[in-house]
């Protein structure tokens, strides 16, 4: 079954931006958010994104507007029956994401595919909602979604080889390298991360250094783009203490346990970039 139609559930930062890279890759697709008014700051959202790429000489203004013609936005669930491939970017919470598939599951044609783009929960979890389990994966993106080149290619226990393959040419087609990964909470990428974000707010509890040298020790030391707990002010701290929370259900191991200095920081509304401040304090240029 080829893959011509994309349903993208949720047209937040994720959706949006997923929506985004499928329509310019030729795919006709169709985002469904629960309410206008969010549909509407996303579809903007896609909008500012394409001009933005026009400006930087990235993309043409004809190609602009072929990517924004190939995008439906709706807020009927039912306006997604006859997609291909589904790809679920709702907010992070199993029940959501498991009553959103089981009520898909009775209205999208019965041989497309399902994919979520959670970034800790278990995919068994979520497919098990639904009675298509062979035929659902993780297609896990990174923020920026037109920027970031990576996706991560979930397989569960149930997953069969004619889905994994499709899903894995489907991640090529977008112009994207995908990696194969087994279904455990946090993949390859946030099992590595997430441990490695903590120890830097742990680091920073234990005095080890202060936030500017711990981030210019490992920008400089490592080659890395930006340091830790710069990284977390631009991930959310709100974000990473959910995650690192699941993590640690998940495996029950200290690394994954959020520190007490990163729980402190989000019930005082510290999150980072969106809040205005984080480690770093972002209310003024």
């Amino acid at each position: 079954m080829t893959i011509k139609r994309i349903g993208v559930l949720g047209c937040g930062l994720m959706g949006s931006g997923i929506a985004e890279v499928c329509a310019k890759a030729g795919y006709s697709t169709m985002v469904r958010e629960m309410e206008e008014k969010f549909l509407d700051q996303g579809m903007e959202r896609i909008r500012r994104s394409l001009s933005k790429a026009v400006d930087k000489g990235k993309l043409e203004a004809g190609q602009r507007d072929e990517a924004l013609a190939r995008i439906t936005g709706t807020t009927d669930l039912e306006a997604l029956a006859d997609c291909d491939l589904v790809i679920e970017a709702i907010v992070e919470n199993v029940d959501e994401k498991c009553s959103t598939f089981a009520d898909l599951d009775r209205i999208v044609q019965k041989n497309a595919l399902f994919a979520s783009n959670t970034s800790s929960l278990t995919i068994t979890q979520i497919a098990m909602a639904t009675e298509r389990t062979e035929r659902f994966v993780g297609l896990h993106f990174f923020n920026p979604v037109p920027v970031m080149k990576l996706v991560e290619v979930v397989r569960t226990l149930m997953t069969s080889d004619e889905t994994m393959q499709r899903a894995l040419d489907f991640v090529n087609s977008l112009g994207k390298e995908g990696v194969s990964c087994r279904d455990n909470s946090g993949f390859i990428v946030n099992r590595l991360l997430v441990p490695y974000l903590l120890d830097a707010i742990r680091a920073v509890e234990e005095g080890v250094g202060s936030i500017e040298d711990i981030d210019k020790a490992m920008q400089l030391g490592c080659g890395y783009p930006m340091g830790p707990l710069t990284l977390l002010d631009f991930v959310g701290l709100d974000t990473t203490y959910y995650i690192a929370d699941i993590m640690f259900e998940e495996y029950r191991e200290k690394r994954f346990a959020p520190p007490p200095l990163l729980k402190q920081m989000v019930q005082a509304g510290r999150c980072g970039r969106k809040s205005g401040r984080g480690f770093y304090d972002y209310s003024t240029d």
